[in-house]
């Protein structure tokens, strides 16, 4: 675009360039940028369904479906709409792909942490996450040595839900009232809410792969009732979520 001033300083109306853009290369260039691709992992994210979609942006279900897969070109007025639900700037959709989250952590540049605060540690732990920024989940490598007659274990608890696969050895797990044995090759998935412990068996170390996910889980909202009520009385202490790390480290 050009702007030229007439002789009395008054501006006089630009020149516009016309500019005329080939139907394939704009096609090609929406492919490039995987557009359609962007719109639907925005929308999967959201656990959002095409016809929920489509009431939020005025668009139809089926337009939206051709447009993910890339049966139809998307306007800029069209591709600003769905941008808006997910609180997005129309440069999302434009801008380089980003990086998809991939990272490896090598054995021999874990560090290998003994149980936080003990002269004698009952255990030791190796992150395995800790290259991951704002993670979701918390996965450790755990060895659990065989407990002193003296020791006795602590339990823990914590928001969220705790996975463990027995990698060897043999370990008691003691949840709530209840006591289970575990042997190498066996995996436990439990609510972190209730107090639990670990105890290693045997004269050998117990290994095992532990992954904490520290989200509270969802309970029926009568429970849910009852522990507030609880709580307000001074019934019971509530405290917020602890990390995998500072679990691990109070287990015996």
């Amino acid at each position: 675009m050009s702007a030229s001033f007439g002789g009395k300083g008054k501006m006089s109306e630009p020149e516009i360039d016309e500019v005329q853009v080939d139907g394939g290369v704009a096609e090609s260039f929406i492919a490039e940028k995987k557009i359609g691709e962007r719109i639907k992992h925005l929308r999967l994210k959201k656990s959002m369904g095409l016809v929920e979609l489509g009431r939020h942006t005025g668009l139809s279900a089926s337009f939206l479906s051709q447009l993910e897969t890339g049966r139809v070109v998307p306007t800029l007025r069209n591709l600003a709409r769905i941008a808006m639900v997910f609180s997005k700037d129309l440069s999302y959709f434009f801008e380089s792909e980003p990086q998809t989250l991939f990272r490896v952590h090598r054995r021999k540049e874990r560090v290998r942490m003994p149980q936080t605060g003990a002269d004698d540690p009952a255990y030791f732990f190796e992150s395995l996450g800790y290259l991951v920024p704002d993670r979701q989940l918390d996965p450790y490598f755990a060895e659990f040595l065989p407990l002193k007659s003296a020791v006795t274990p602590r339990a823990h608890q914590h928001d969220g839900c705790e996975f463990l696969y027995l990698v060897s050895g043999a370990l008691e797990v003691r949840h709530g009232e209840a006591t289970h044995r575990i042997e190498a090759g066996d995996a436990i998935y439990f609510d972190a809410n209730t107090r639990h412990s670990y105890v290693c068996l045997g004269s050998v170390p117990a290994q095992a792969v532990i992954v904490s996910l520290q989200h509270p889980l969802a309970m029926p909202l009568a429970a849910a009732q009852r522990l507030a009520n609880n709580a307000a009385n001074g019934r019971i202490r509530t405290s917020g979520p602890v990390s995998m790390q500072r679990k691990v480290a109070r287990t015996g």
